[in-house]
């Protein structure tokens, strides 16, 4: 039990602010592509790529947010921790989050039941109308069978 607290108090300091709307996006396309079971090469490149060209991120920077963005999602329990900050963003953004998040979804070609429930609770909660959440995943769905 002393291990435990001691790991707790003696976590190292992130260089993310835990409001960065990168981290929250990060940890959100991380959890989605473990949802299935374990993230895929391919998902993984996905994140990497949606990442760098969304923030203009350099590689190494990427490599960061993710391994940052993994420990907060084993630390959460739910996605508000991360939607909060989200909410705000202009529309433009967070239809953004749902295209990358879909994005992953498909980067096996599969559209699984649970990654579609997590998209669709993310887009409900960061003000993403369902006609919009719909209309992405068909775009995105055609783009990835093509």
């Amino acid at each position: 039990m002393f291990e435990a607290i001691s790991r707790l108090f003696n976590k190292p300091e992130s260089t993310l602010d835990s409001r960065d709307p990168k981290l929250s996006v990060a940890a959100l396309l991380v959890h989605l592509a473990a949802v299935d079971g374990q993230m895929s090469a391919d998902e993984r490149t996905i994140i990497k790529s949606a990442l760098m060209d969304h923030y203009d991120l350099e590689d190494s920077a990427v490599e960061q947010l993710i391994k940052e963005a993994a420990l907060r999602d084993a630390e959460a329990v739910d996605f508000y921790k991360f939607t909060s900050t989200l909410s705000s963003l202009e529309l433009e953004d967070r239809l953004d989050i749902i295209r990358m998040m879909w994005t992953v979804v498909f980067a096996d070609k599969t559209n699984h039941e649970m990654e579609d429930n997590m998209v669709w609770r993310v887009a409900e909660l960061i003000g993403v109308s369902s006609r919009d959440r719909t209309i992405l995943r068909q775009q995105i769905g055609k783009a990835e069978q093509a």
